[in-house]
């Protein structure tokens, strides 16, 4: 269901016309964005499955570039270690030779003790998503707001703190340093309803700019 017209959740990107509608509207507010979609082309839906293993994945994602995030995941999915109560019975051990740090490790069994309702995300606004993610040791900003993205489809959240997005905003609007988080989110305030999609523009402009990917 389209949550366009839902007051407490906003708009939900279910198809590549949703996001056309978020990069027809950025276009209009601010041309820069038409150079940028000109030399990225279509932009990615990138919606993803609700879960437990795609927040497991964001972790793994964390502090690493995409290759070795894709190789240690796919590991992980090798051994069975992407379900709740596989990582919840999992030994260090195990979870090591997967390629997950001392840290990690730590954060995966927190995830998995945590039993969240995922079921029950869908139904909050934005900011009580965010909340309920980040009480669980491991899963910063960032990583729930990436969930919020592309696993619940909200069209206007914005992550902040992201290397890639922060760079690709320096180059698109031609400023001297790359934005700080703070001044990220001041940035990116123009860009809603459709925060989002301007994520997407801006990961997809880094690609091309910078010859590598920013997002898994």
């Amino acid at each position: 269901m389209d949550g366009a017209d839902d007051p407490t959740v906003g708009r939900i990107i279910t198809s590549d016309a949703c996001v056309q509608d978020g990069a027809d509207w950025l276009v209009a507010h601010d041309p820069r964005f038409a150079r940028a979609i000109d030399l990225c082309g279509q932009l990615p839906l990138r919606r993803k499955p609700e879960g437990f293993a795609e927040l497991l994945s964001a972790i793994v994602s964390q502090q690493v570039s995409v290759a070795s995030a894709n190789a240690i995941w796919g590991r992980m999915v090798e051994a069975g270690l992407n379900t709740e109560s596989a990582v919840a019975v999992a030994s260090e051990d195990e979870l090591r030779s997967a390629g997950l740090s001392r840290q990690k490790i730590r954060y995966a069994h927190a995830l998995a003790q945590a039993r969240i309702d995922y079921d029950a995300l869908r139904s909050q606004p934005d900011a009580e998503v965010i909340k309920i993610l980040t009480q669980v040791s491991g899963i910063g900003t960032w990583t729930a707001e990436i969930y919020a993205m592309f696993s619940l489809g909200r069209a206007d959240v914005f992550a902040h703190g992201d290397l890639a997005l922060q760079e690709g905003a320096r180059v698109l609007l031609d400023l001297p340093d790359r934005p700080k988080p703070a001044e990220m989110r001041r940035i990116a305030e123009a860009w809603s309803p459709w925060r989002s999609v301007a994520a997407r523009v801006l990961w997809a402009y880094y690609r091309v700019a910078k010859d590598r990917e920013g997002i898994r």
